[in-house]
């Protein structure tokens, strides 16, 4: 079967990672890129590609900007994932407002207007094996959060967590459409993201790997593991490696890939 895929947030880091590896793959037909540009970018590239310009996931008109161009296309999507991110670092004695308000309309308040527009606009493949993919992170798990890690990041931690939140409701108001919704923690990645807010320093302790290895595992779940019957769930495809509080909470000898508690 040949597969429509949408990467939202195409341009750098895990996104690309995973648009070119999904252009990769045989079963793939086209894969749609989505940029913040109003010009595609020159890498990544692919012959598979087709760049959606001007798409912010951050601004009200989403889902409207996003439709627009799919419509022209006549095809219909079977996996979309929304790998967009905004990190602004902050401490209990420096807080920040519009970062706050920024990683919260990014993580948890654009998905929603995204995957109801394309819903609406009967651009998901329902009739077939559909399955959305919300890139959250082990950090919005209020049972993985320990005196070891420390404070800090709220805005970071609750955007992820309110965006766990989203992927659950998705998946209740989506599962009669046979639309399957997925939250996923990729792994610590060694990105320009983790560096811009001096995450670099935990990279080789922390077990930080590449988009790349991110991406690869993170489609195996996708398209051989996860189905209607995990809808609204929670994983982590590699694991606890890179998950600093997984033992002292969850306990050792932990499975992959590792369902994450909320």
């Amino acid at each position: 079967m040949s597969r429509n895929i949408l990467i939202v947030g195409a341009t750098r880091g895990l996104g690309a990672s995973l648009a070119t590896l999904y252009a990769s793959l045989p079963s793939t037909s086209t894969v749609y890129t989505t940029t913040r540009s109003s010009k595609p970018p020159a890498s990544p590239s692919h012959p598979k590609f087709r760049w959606l310009l001007n798409i912010d996931i951050s601004q009200p008109d989403i889902g409207s900007t996003l439709t627009t161009q799919l419509h022209p296309y006549n095809s219909r999507l079977h996996t979309v994932i929304i790998s967009a991110g905004y990190f602004g670092f902050e401490t209990f004695d420096e807080l920040d407002w519009q970062k706050q308000v920024s990683m919260y309309t990014t993580s948890a308040v654009g998905p929603v207007f995204a995957v109801q527009a394309l819903a609406k606009g009967s651009l998901l493949a329902t009739d077939e094996d559909c399955k959305i993919i919300l890139i959250s992170s082990e950090s919005g798990s209020i049972a993985l959060r320990h005196e070891k890690e420390g404070g800090g990041n709220y805005g970071h931690h609750a955007s992820k967590a309110a965006l766990n939140m989203v992927g659950k409701l998705l998946a209740l108001d989506l599962k009669d459409k046979n639309v399957a919704v997925g939250l996923v923690h990729p792994g610590f990645m060694r990105t320009e993201m983790t560096r811009s807010v001096g995450f670099d320093k935990y990279w080789d302790q922390g077990g930080a790997i590449t988009p790349d290895e991110s991406a690869k595992s993170l489609v195996e779940f996708v398209e051989k593991e996860f189905d209607i019957s995990k809808t609204g769930t929670y994983w982590a495809p590699r694991g606890a490696g890179d998950i600093g509080t997984a033992e002292p909470v969850l306990g050792k000898n932990l499975p992959t890939p590792l369902q994450l508690p909320w």
